[in-house]
């Protein structure tokens, strides 16, 4: 807290100098991106127009400016809010009392306990990602704990990775190629009767790395339905992914770059030009690893769009930051039929 007083001072007036203008300096996921901001303007009149873009739209573009109030949260809660719900070895859903006790730990933080559990989903996912490596390294040795009697769950725990994972080490211990092990996961019945159980506890314990990952998928579509029910409300014109989608596997074979919105008026979102917008059912967590996922996506949408938009479900870290992209939370979305849809899914069961 008192980190050197000496100097404070002088940092503290150099600070006041600089005068934001609407906290924008502050809020730096609020910023477009000077040259991308140009090219998104530019887009209109390029020929050929980029891909996707019709020749000439019918009535022409209209400037439409849209005021999308966002609240980011502090970089340090999510710090704090990661040691609350990640705990070593938990990578499964959460029985409810687990969710309760979560519940109770954030009640006074400014964060609610969707974007928590769904920051809880973010940690995990890198940590997978981080314990990868460990876990092919020690493959060998976990193949003959597991030959031993030792369960993949306790397995997991004692390396703290997804279960599902360190049960595709195990198989990789014995000599079996990514190709195999991936086409027997897809197809359990062809395992001993062990391996099935094992197979099966590990994917009841994890959210992670589970084989099935429809519902997340569906979820993902519902949101992306509702962003264009929005846009659409408003009427602002726009071609959808799938057009996109169908139409760059007719001419290139495959899908190139296919933003959830490819947006036909000039739409400026709180002052800034957006020229794309993607839909993101999760917390933009300020993490490592979903960060440069998604830079990666959006690098690829500003080269041939330019400046664009990325709406998360669950809203984000202060401090994140998309070159390219401004970060908007879900709040002026009507989310009835997300609700809904998590209401048919089996209760009882979170991220």
């Amino acid at each position: 807290m008192s980190e050197n007083k000496e100097g404070g001072g002088r940092r503290r007036r150099r600070r006041s100098r600089r005068k934001p203008t609407n906290g924008a300096e502050s809020k730096p996921w609020s910023q477009g991106d000077p040259d991308a901001v140009e090219q998104a303007l530019a887009r209109f009149n390029q020929s050929p127009p980029p891909m996707g873009m019709p020749e000439s739209i019918d009535p022409p573009p209209q400037e439409r400016q849209l005021k999308w109030r966002t609240n980011a949260v502090p970089k340090n809660i999510q710090r704090k809010v990661g040691d609350i719900v990640c705990k070593p070895g938990e990578f499964g859903f959460l029985p409810e009392e687990r969710v309760d006790e979560i519940r109770g730990q954030i009640d006074h933080l400014p964060i609610t306990i969707e974007q928590a559990l769904s920051l809880r989903g973010a940690l995990n996912q890198e940590k997978s990602v981080h314990s990868h490596g460990r876990l092919m390294r020690n493959a060998n040795q976990l193949r003959r704990r597991y030959d031993k009697g030792e369960g993949v769950l306790t397995l997991s725990q004692r390396f703290d990775a997804p279960p599902v994972n360190t049960f595709r080490a195990i198989l990789s211990g014995r000599g079996w190629s990514k190709n195999r092990i991936k086409e027997t996961l897809k197809n359990p019945n062809r395992m001993n009767d062990r391996d099935q159980e094992e197979f099966a506890k590990a994917e009841e314990a994890d959210k992670v790395s589970s084989v099935n990952q429809s519902d997340t998928q569906t979820a993902a579509e519902v949101f992306e339905d509702i962003l264009c029910a929005h846009f659409d409300s408003l009427d602002i014109r726009f071609r959808r992914q799938e057009d996109l989608l169908r139409e760059q596997k007719e001419s290139e074979g495959r899908a190139v770059v296919t933003p959830d919105l490819l947006l036909l008026d000039d739409v400026r979102i709180n002052g800034v030009p957006c020229a794309w917008i993607d839909a993101k059912h999760f917390y933009g967590a300020d993490l490592r690893f979903p960060r440069k996922k998604t830079q990666k996506q959006v690098d690829r949408y500003v080269k041939e769009y330019g400046q664009g938009a990325i709406v998360y479900r669950h809203g984000f870290t202060g401090s994140l930051v998309q070159r390219g992209a401004i970060l908007l939370d879900a709040s002026p979305l009507d989310l009835t039929p997300l609700n809904e849809f998590h209401e048919k899914r089996a209760g009882g069961s979170h991220s």
